[in-house]
């Protein structure tokens, strides 16, 4: 097996392949209306139905969406996109060719697979994914934060390094989603690999040296989680929570198909593999009143190693990149559990999502604040959170998520999309004035 970062040569294999779980989605699968400017919510909730969640098959936040509106009984539509229809239609809505995005009735948008199921659960309150503990509740925010952000590294390493995953995934990126049909289907295939490889690969900092330490943090996370889902069903007890929805995004579209990771699930951690299609097909009028699990301090048991991995190989990150934006610098280096990750790009979205972190910490009561706080001292996350305090991002965007500012793009960006997108959690375009 060879991968981008050596000669071709027979390298190590990690130690497993493919999740072939065929779950049928629980959506209506329809093409979308002609999409109208964005806007901010009606406090009117029927005004917004029917929402209609566009999606790409493969994409790392697209299955987590998926899974949680089918698990709540959300009536919605989904619709598979193309990369066209991103740049065209949903760019200049949302500033991101990225998805899931959610198309409200009224034209409005939704974009920010965490904002979105923070929004659905004001609204929706039938089987909440959060448990009622506020001290739980943290803990499980922060294992989400961390599931959907400190895992993109691996998950992305694995489908891109590899040559027999990135030849897979760039044939069907360029066959069910990307379509330029003067170009050679080769040549396309090719451009995307170079491309995906040059982004979420060296734009994520993994180098020759580093690379068995992104290996590692993946195989880690599953004998954990292995652990934890030997004992019980979920996470958090006897129903999905939050954290369980942020850790499905990784593990169903990225670790648990494609073909090196999922090889590697199997054999070594079935218990995770069972979960992800027990995700797949919960429903909440079945599990939605099921137990919480009850723990010390609110965190329940076997939870902590994962909190422990939080402190080294994510909130180290977030606070790094905090500085760089705060300091309006472009990229980043920082060392996480050891190694070195050189040349990151600064993002203030993540900057801003270690304030709400923050923000959620401060808003616990005394009585209940005293022993989260003595469980994330324990394990590292405390120092990390307060490291410099709250470090402004400068990201207004961010309080009116999930709900979008409409952009304006010139033909030069729009043309540039069509050829590279947008960097993740990047967004592109002038926000008109009042």
């Amino acid at each position: 097996m060879t991968t981008f970062l050596e000669p071709r040569r027979k390298s190590k294999r990690p130690t497993a392949a493919a999740v072939t779980a065929r779950v049928a989605p629980a959506a209506e699968v329809v093409q979308p209306s002609r999409m109208k400017p964005s806007r901010p919510a009606t406090t009117d909730v029927a005004s917004l139905e029917p929402y209609t969640l566009h999606i790409y098959d493969i994409s790392y936040f697209s299955g987590k969406m998926q899974a949680y509106l089918a698990y709540k009984g959300i009536a919605h539509r989904t619709h598979e996109i193309t990369w066209q229809e991103l740049v065209d239609r949903v760019a200049p809505q949302t500033g991101l060719v990225e998805v899931p995005v959610v198309e409200c009735a009224d034209g409005s948008f939704m974009r920010d697979s965490t904002a979105m199921i923070e929004w659905f659960e004001q609204h929706y309150r039938v089987a909440p994914v959060l448990p009622d503990a506020p001290e739980s509740a943290f803990y499980c925010r922060l294992l989400e934060d961390y599931a959907d952000e400190g895992l993109w590294r691996p998950a992305l390493y694995f489908r891109w390094a590899f040559d027999k995953d990135a030849e897979l995934y760039s044939r069907r990126f360029t066959e069910d989603f990307l379509s330029y049909p003067l170009t050679p289907a080769a040549l396309l295939r090719r451009t995307v690999r170079d491309r995906q490889r040059r982004v979420y690969l060296r734009g994520e900092g993994i180098t020759p040296e580093n690379r068995a330490d992104v290996e590692r943090h993946y195989t880690d996370e599953l004998a954990d989680l292995e652990a934890i889902l030997r004992r019980r069903p979920f996470l958090f007890g006897d129903r999905p929570s939050l954290a369980d929805f942020g850790y499905f995004a990784s593990m169903f579209r990225h670790f648990g198909i494609d073909p090196t990771p999922s090889r590697i699930m199997r054999n070594t951690a079935p218990a995770v593999y069972e979960w992800v299609a027990r995700m797949w097909n919960a429903r909440a009028a079945t599990l939605g009143s099921l137990a919480w699990a009850s723990g010390a301090d609110g965190l329940p048991d076997g939870l902590e190693p994962l909190l422990a991995r939080v402190a080294r190989r994510y909130l180290p990150s977030l606070h790094a990149n905090a500085r760089a934006v705060a300091e309006r610098h472009g990229h980043y280096s920082v060392t996480l559990d050891g190694k070195h990750y050189p040349g990151l790009r600064a993002v203030p979205f993540q900057a801003w999502r270690r304030s709400v972190l923050q923000r959620e910490l401060a808003r616990l009561a005394p009585h209940e604040a005293a022993p989260v706080r003595a469980t994330l001292a324990r394990t590292g996350c405390l120092e990390w959170l307060e490291f410099d305090g709250v470090i402004e991002s400068g990201y207004t965007e961010g309080e009116q998520l999930p709900f979008c500012t409409p952009r304006r793009l010139s033909m030069a960006e729009r043309l540039r999309l069509r050829i590279i997108g947008t960097p993740h959690h990047l967004e592109v375009g002038e926000v008109p004035g009042p």
